[in-house]
């Protein structure tokens, strides 16, 4: 089995439709506020594009996007963020989980949800997170941490519900021999993101993979590469992070970058190259690193 996954995040699509009076009641005004004087400043669509003419150059098996799709979630950033998901391939050949910005107010939830239910199609029994999509010799079992929050509060929560399906399906997959690669947006580890940005049920979701294990688990939110290990029953799962997609280079983050993952099984033994794609310092996509996970 052989098998090239790309992953990205946090593309934030923009610039933001004007919103309306009526739209930008609660959490919305401070986010409209620190997109027009800090973050649409770094984020850059022309840089965004150059990312995704890379993924496809690659021709990557599949593709996830684990979410920050959108800034504020306003019906418009919506619109256009679906048309931009479609362009990245078949809903069949992407997959997609929602992240902080995607739930920023509690109205919009529901239309994200259903607006990219072709991205988060699910084989396993029940619409809704987690959901499982076997290629390939792979299992992509995408989580849902997405929240509304208060304004300056970025966290993001499992739930008991969803924690108590992820280890049915890793089992079920592992069952299966499927490679299990985990997809979320906030880091699943205890101290992986900052106060009030990090996953409330950090804590609870290692205990899944101590207890049920996983191959690989793909996150963004931070905005920059990392690695991470987590114990599980039989190896450590490696945690990798993810740059944002469209950062301008120059700024306070690393510039935009993309993840590729080269699985690969020979008999029992499973292998994981990571290669890590970005801009070097004259915006040129280029390959950064590259990690035997």
């Amino acid at each position: 089995m052989s098998f090239l996954l790309a992953h990205l995040s946090d593309a934030h699509i923009g610039p933001i439709p004007r919103p309306n009076l009526h739209e930008l009641l609660g959490k919305r005004v401070t986010g409209y506020v620190n997109w027009l004087y800090k973050r649409g400043a770094q984020h850059d669509m022309g840089v965004l594009a150059r990312i995704v003419a890379d993924i496809k150059a690659q021709a990557p098996d599949h593709v996830v996007m684990t979410g920050d799709i959108v800034n504020i979630g306003l019906p418009g950033e919506i619109a256009l963020a679906k048309d931009w998901l479609a362009s990245l391939g078949a809903p069949s050949d992407v997959s997609f989980t929602p992240g902080n910005h995607d739930a920023y107010v509690a109205s919009v939830t529901d239309l994200v949800h259903d607006v990219f239910a072709p991205w988060t199609s699910s084989e396993a029994e029940g619409a809704g997170f987690p959901y499982l999509r076997r290629r390939g010799g792979v299992a992509l079992i995408g989580l849902d941490t997405g929240v509304p929050t208060a304004p300056f509060v970025a966290s993001g929560r499992l739930g008991g519900g969803q924690r108590a399906a992820l280890a049915q399906l890793l089992d079920g997959a592992k069952a299966e021999g499927l490679a299990r690669v985990v997809c979320l947006h906030h880091p699943p580890h205890v101290g992986g993101a900052r106060l009030l940005r990090g996953l409330d049920d950090a804590a609870e979701f290692e205990s899944v993979i101590a207890r049920h294990g996983a191959e690989l688990i793909v996150h963004g939110h931070n905005h920059k590469p990392s690695l991470h290990r987590l114990a599980g029953p039989d190896a450590a799962a490696p945690v990798v992070g993810v740059a944002s997609a469209s950062a301008r280079p120059g700024g306070h983050y690393p510039g935009a970058a993309y993840n590729l993952y080269e699985i690969e099984r020979r008999g029992d033994a499973l292998s994981v190259l990571l290669r890590r794609r970005g801009l070097n310092q004259v915006g040129e996509v280029v390959e950064l690193e590259s990690v035997e996970l």
